[in-house]
C-alpha cells in the first residue's frame, strides 16, 4: 500500500477517536451540578454531614459515645431526652449526624429514624431538645387502564405499577371475583394515590379511590364507603351493593383450580370413577389456607382419605372443610375469623400433588361451592343510597374516561 494510504488511513483513525473523546468529555463537562440536599428541615450544606446505620451491639448511649462526647455529657443528654424520645434503637435502622462547619465540627442535631417518614430529631446546641416528628408527605392521584397478560401482579408490573396493588385489590374482590378464572384480556382501570416524602421521594401506594374488573362479561365496580352507622370503610358497587359477603370465593390467593365439584370423576389415586364433592386449589406446599368465613372449628385432625383437615362451622346452615393440609394451625372448638390461616397446603392422604380441597356443606348436603349464590354481609339501605350515588358518580367517571381513551 502507497504510504500516502497509509498516513491518510492513520489520520483518519485518529480524528475518529479523537472525536469520540471530545464527545464524550463534552457530555461529562455539561452534567448539571447536584441539587442541595434540603432534608429533615435542614440544608445539609450548612453541616458536616455524617450517615450511619445501627449496628447490633449499638444502644443510644453507644451512639452518642461515638461522638467523642464524654460520658459526663452523655449521661446528660440522655437525662434530657429519656422523656421524649425511645432510649432503645433498632438494628439497620439509619440516623444522621448534623455537625458544625467550623474548625469545632460540633455536634448540633442527631436525626434517627424510624422508617421513611418518621423521625426522632435531638437538638444539641444549647440546652438538649427532643422532638418526635415526620417528613412532609404529599399525595398524588393516579388513574390507569389496562388488560390483563398474565396474573394481576405480573400485568401490573409490566404497567410499571407497584405490584403490591394486587393484594390490595385482591382483598377488595376477594368477595366478588374469584381471580381463578380470570382471562388474559380482562380489562380493568384504578384510581390510587401515591405517597411522596418531600414531594419527590416515592413511598408506596396510600389508597385505592376506586376501581373496576371485568368478571365473566360485566364490569364489577368498587368504591371505599363509609356510613354514618359504621366504624370502618367498606367497599361497594354502583348500584351500592357491598362486595363483602358471607364467604369469600376461595381459600387461596392466584392459584389453579385443577378439579371441579363432579358427581363422576376418575379419582388420580384410587384408580377408580367416583363422585368428587369439593373443588381442588393447586398450590405450593406450605401456602397458607384461609378459612372462607367467621365460625368454630367443628373438626381438626386427620383421616387416610383426607389427610390432614380442618372443618369450620359458620351458622346453622354453612360449613366448610379444607384437606390435605401439610400443617394444621387451629384447634378443635376455636373461633376463627374470616381470612384466618387455618393450616398449610400439602398433599397428605390421597392426594397425588400439594393441593387444597375446600369442600361445602348447605343444610347437611355437600353443594358446589362456585355455584352457589351467597348472602352479602353488609347491605346499604335505599336512605344511604342518594348521598352514596353523590360521592361515586366522579368517581365512576374517572375511571371510564381513562378506560374510553385506553380502549376505544
Amino acid at each position: 500500500m502507497p504510504l500516502k494510504k497509509i498516513a491518510f488511513l492513520i489520520l483518519l483513525l485518529i480524528t475518529a477517536y479523537s472525536c469520540k473523546k471530545s464527545d464524550e468529555e463534552i457530555w461529562i463537562d455539561d452534567t448539571e451540578p447536584n441539587t442541595p440536599i434540603v432534608d429533615f428541615g435542614f440544608k445539609f450544606d450548612d453541616f458536616n454531614v455524617h450517615y450511619d446505620t445501627i449496628q447490633s451491639q449499638d444502644t443510644f448511649e453507644r451512639i452518642l459515645k461515638k461522638q467523642n462526647l464524654n460520658g459526663k455529657k452523655v449521661a446528660d443528654i440522655i437525662r434530657s431526652v429519656k422523656d421524649s424520645i425511645p432510649t432503645t434503637v433498632h438494628f439497620k435502622k439509619p440516623y444522621i449526624c448534623l455537625r458544625s462547619k467550623d474548625r469545632y465540627n460540633k455536634l448540633e442535631y442527631l436525626i434517627y429514624q424510624t422508617d421513611r417518614v418518621h423521625y426522632y430529631l435531638i437538638d444539641l446546641r444549647d440546652s438538649v431538645v427532643a422532638y418526635k416528628k415526620a417528613r412532609p408527605l404529599t399525595f398524588k392521584t393516579k388513574t390507569i387502564a389496562g388488560e390483563l397478560t398474565g396474573s394481576l401482579t405480573q400485568t401490573l408490573r409490566s404497567m410499571k405499577v407497584e405490584p403490591k396493588l394486587s393484594g390490595r385489590l385482591s382483598k377488595i374482590y376477594a368477595w366478588s371475583i374469584d381471580f381463578f378464572k380470570s382471562r388474559k384480556g380482562d380489562k380493568f382501570a384504578i384510581s390510587y394515590t401515591e405517597r411522596y416524602i418531600n414531594d419527590t421521594i416515592y413511598d408506596g401506594v396510600d389508597s385505592i379511590r376506586a376501581a373496576y374488573f371485568e368478571y365473566k362479561g360485566e364490569k364489577i365496580y368498587a368504591f371505599p364507603y363509609q356510613l354514618e352507622r359504621q366504624s370502618k370503610t367498606e367497599f361497594y358497587d354502583e348500584k351500592g351493593k357491598a362486595l363483602k359477603n358471607f364467604f369469600l370465593k376461595a381459600p387461596l390467593k392466584f392459584v389453579n383450580i385443577t378439579s371441579h365439584f363432579t358427581k363422576n370423576r376418575f379419582h388420580p389415586v384410587q384408580m377408580r370413577w367416583k363422585a368428587h364433592n369439593g373443588t381442588d386449589y393447586a398450590a405450593p406446599t406450605g401456602t397458607p389456607i384461609m378459612t372462607t368465613a367467621a365460625g368454630i372449628v367443628e373438626q381438626a385432625g386427620y383421616t387416610a382419605g383426607n389427610g390432614n383437615f380442618v372443618k369450620v362451622k359458620h351458622d346453622k346452615t354453612y360449613s366448610t372443610q379444607y384437606l390435605h393440609m401439610s400443617k394444621i394451625l387451629v384447634r378443635r372448638g376455636q373461633r376463627v375469623k374470616q381470612g384466618e390461616i387455618i393450616g398449610k397446603v400439602g398433599s397428605t392422604g390421597l392426594a397425588t400433588g400439594p393441593h387444597v380441597c375446600y369442600r361445602f356443606w348447605k343444610n347437611g348436603v355437600q353443594v358446589d361451592a362456585l355455584k352457589l349464590k351467597l348472602p352479602n354481609s353488609q347491605p346499604m339501605e335505599k336512605r344511604d343510597l342518594p348521598r352514596y350515588y353523590e360521592y361515586m358518580k366522579p368517581l365512576k367517571r374517572a375511571l371510564d374516561s381513562v378506560s374510553d381513551v385506553k380502549f376505544k
